[in-house]
């Protein structure tokens, strides 16, 4: 005779399986972690102008004639910028003080190629969007590592000067341990992509500048083919020699270009040797060549220098000295709109389709507890909030610990590691196959333990509270984006108060339901519609797993999909192999046991194997479509081209949506292509570095996120969940 489970107890063994499975994420982010460069040091200061933090690369370890860098990177909000080694009219360049164990010794800034940024009938050269100064550090024979940890230590006291039409100073301290043994590689792309930006050395005498009267004329042979006949920038690194602003004449003959420059009236340099540098491009395609240009002729009587206001410096030295890096103070006023923005997104998450079949699974167990007394019900819900609240704490408490340890994280940074994917894919595989009816956790656990959780509700609805973050925790609802991006800058406290409120947002629907009985009352009494709905909701779950499939497929390419669906098979044979009785389920389970882990030996390594960028994702430029990068929104922009940006990822379910309903519109395509708007799209679904750092320089902690950029005004935020009205509203001024 067949006995139906009690649903009860099939949610009790369904959620613990989730508690496994969020202690096994949290486990394996922290390991991930603490294999990175930084580890338990302050490596991140933030600003409202800027975010600033400390990066290293030592990819063969620390040790003497192996390469080690750091780095300061400086993520900019739109509109602000920090400056060269020479600024220029006006400003100061970024300086840095390294304090160092004995034996390792700091090299000069390896200066990017800059920017002129013109401000009236001045220019600056200088940096916007993300930049990272890089250090070459070398290593003696005679250093140590530290006894604690094995690792090197390094101190940094950077100052900057951040300006928009206001200039403000600032400066932050930095702690960094770089374990000596091993590979420090995680900054790699971000490090290698600087090095490509620095302007390559031409060789001696290769450059020279002629004084002739109020002009210079800097001359340059030796420059490759591909440079040859195109217009080049100027960029001199001895400041106050020439009239920054001004337009300038250049010609090519050959291989030899000569610029004629205007000298500034207000000149306070006479070098008898001038670095310059010279570039051409923009983007990731920009190149630099430079050159120590020796100086003929006798300069002309200089000018006072001009230096900086009384001010400016009475200003920088009180900053220097009071130590630390000023935090914008946002008041009690912007915290509790912080609050009450996460509050709502709470709620909307519940509407999100990622949220939806742990909502199926909720409402089963909500349907079978409407014969309880009504404090059980409270009970239970209070519960479930409780696994909601401590859950969203939990996840913004190490998101924050990652972070402050120097990992560039966002909100959903879970779903960016491939063993997290490949985990909840087996997990709701699991889910679905007993809802589907192909095995019960009860017969995978003692009798007694099966009993208890049966009599003890309030601990299931807990847990299922857990499993609902886990789930929803990838989405961003509306009001949520800004909240993040606020919390972030906060104090520790302060920021745990909004992933707090946004946990209470998430649980308030079912605290009240659970408060009123007549919501209980309401619901269809218990019977045999309830086996015939779970069996349904299996379906949402299988749904689910393709998804994280095709997540896990952007991240580690086709074979990474197919080794986890192989293994999702096998796992699925040994959940039925457990179901079998006596002599039977001995031989089956041991074997397919055996296959699942020889399985997992040959093809696992695809499962976390991240592919190529572009062979995982086909490429993110698509169509009308291009990729994304740092500067390119500026390159654009300053062309005169206004921009759309789509930061999305993979496991963002409301970007997918929004991507195949509003952004595929015929009426928006139409809108794009009559406003001749340059389409990027940043794609987070792994984790980089410098998207993460664009989203908070957007004031943004996670996706998706939608910026519509015009020349000449500040960048334009558009909701979350978008409509083809907004998109179009805010492309009409264009």
């Amino acid at each position: 005779m067949n006995r139906s489970p009690n649903p009860l107890t099939r949610a009790a063994g369904r959620l613990a399986i989730a508690a496994f499975f969020i202690a096994t994420t949290l486990a394996s982010t922290l390991a991930s972690a603490q294999s990175a460069v930084q580890s338990g040091a302050q490596t991140v200061v933030t600003t409202d102008q800027v975010r600033a933090e400390l990066m290293a690369y030592a990819p063969d370890g620390v040790s003497p004639d192996k390469p080690v860098w750091v780095g300061l990177q400086i993520a900019h909000q739109p509109e602000w910028h920090t400056y060269w080694k020479n600024a220029g009219d006006s400003g100061l360049p970024t300086s840095v003080q390294w304090t160092l164990p004995k034996g390792v010794s700091a090299g000069e800034i390896a200066w990017p190629m800059p920017h002129k940024i013109p401000l009236g009938n001045l220019a600056n050269y200088g940096y916007e969007g993300t930049v990272l100064l890089p250090v070459p550090l070398t290593i003696g024979p005679d250093f140590k590592p530290s006894l604690i940890g094995d690792t090197l230590e390094v101190k940094l006291k950077a100052t900057w000067l951040v300006c928009r039409k206001e200039c403000i100073p600032q400066d932050g301290a930095f702690t960094l341990k770089i374990p000596a043994k091993g590979s420090t590689a995680l900054q790699a792309q971000v490090f290698n992509d600087t090095m490509a930006q620095h302007p390559r050395d031409l060789p001696a005498g290769a450059g020279t500048v002629a004084v002739e009267g109020r002009n210079i004329r800097v001359t340059v042979s030796g420059l490759p083919a591909e440079a040859q006949g195109k217009s080049l920038e100027f960029y001199p690194e001895t400041a106050e020699v020439i009239e920054t602003a001004a337009p300038y004449t250049q010609a090519w003959n050959g291989d030899v270009w000569t610029g004629t420059i205007p000298l500034s009236a207000q000149r306070s340099a006479s070098p008898t040797v001038m670095p310059v540098v010279l570039a051409l491009g923009g983007g990731a395609t920009r190149q630099g060549w430079r050159t120590e240009a020796a100086v003929q002729g006798n300069w002309p009587a200089v000018a006072g220098g001009a230096g900086v206001s009384p001010q400016l410096d009475a200003a920088l030295r009180a900053n220097a000295a009071a130590g630390g890096a000023p935090v914008g103070g946002n008041g009690a006023t912007s915290l509790l709109a912080a609050l009450f923005g996460a509050l709502l997104g709470g709620l909307i998450l519940n509407l999100m389709p990622c949220v939806f079949p742990v909502l199926a699974i909720k409402l089963v167990g909500f349907g079978s507890h409407g014969g309880q007394p009504p404090r059980a019900l409270r009970l239970q819900g209070l519960a479930y909030a409780a696994g909601v609240v401590l859950s969203f704490v939990a996840l913004g408490a190490l998101m924050l610990a990652l972070r402050a340890a120097g990992e560039q994280l966002g909100w959903g940074f879970q779903l960016q590691s491939p063993v997290v994917v490949a985990l909840l894919a087996g997990l709701f595989t699991l889910i679905g196959l007993n809802l589907a009816g192909l095995f019960e956790f009860g017969g995978f656990v003692p009798q007694r333990l099966a009993s208890a959780e049966a009599k003890h509700p309030a601990v299931n609805a807990l847990l299922s509270g857990v499993l609902a973050v886990a789930i929803a925790s990838p989405c961003t609802a509306p009001f949520m984006g800004a909240s993040l991006g606020f919390a972030i800058a906060l104090p520790a406290a302060q920021a745990l108060l909004v992933f707090a409120a946004i946990g209470v947002g998430m649980a308030l629907p079912f605290v009240l339901a659970s408060a009123l009985p007549a919501v209980a009352r309401a619901l269809p009494r218990p019977g045999p519609w309830m086996d015939t709905f779970r069996r349904l909701m299996a379906f949402p779950m299988f749904a689910t797993v393709a998804w994280l499939v095709w997540v896990l497929g952007q991240q580690t390419g086709i074979d990474g999909a197919a080794a986890l669906l192989v293994l999702l098979v096998a796992g699925a044979m040994v959940a039925w192999a457990l179901t079998l009785a006596s002599r039977t389920r001995l031989i089956i389970a041991s074997l397919s046991i055996a296959g699942f882990a020889a399985l997992a030996l040959t093809i696992g390594q695809n499962v976390t194997k991240l592919a190529d960028a572009t062979a995982a994702s086909g490429g993110a430029a698509s169509g009308l479509w291009q990729a994304w990068e740092p500067g390119r929104v500026e390159q654009l922009t300053a062309a005169g081209t206004p921009v759309f940006v789509d930061f999305t990822a993979a496991w963002c379910v409301t970007c997918q949506y929004n991507k195949k309903t509003t952004l595929a519109h015929a009426d928006v395509l139409a809108d794009f292509s009559n406003k001749k708007v340059a389409l990027l799209r940043a794609d987070w679904t792994r984790r980089d570095p410098a998207i993460s750092a664009a989203l908070n320089g957007l004031g943004r902690n996670g996706v998706p996120l939608y910026v519509v950029y015009a020349p000449g005004k500040p960048p334009v935020l558009l909701s979350e969940v978008l409509s083809v009205d907004e998109v179009r509203a805010a492309l009409a001024p264009l």
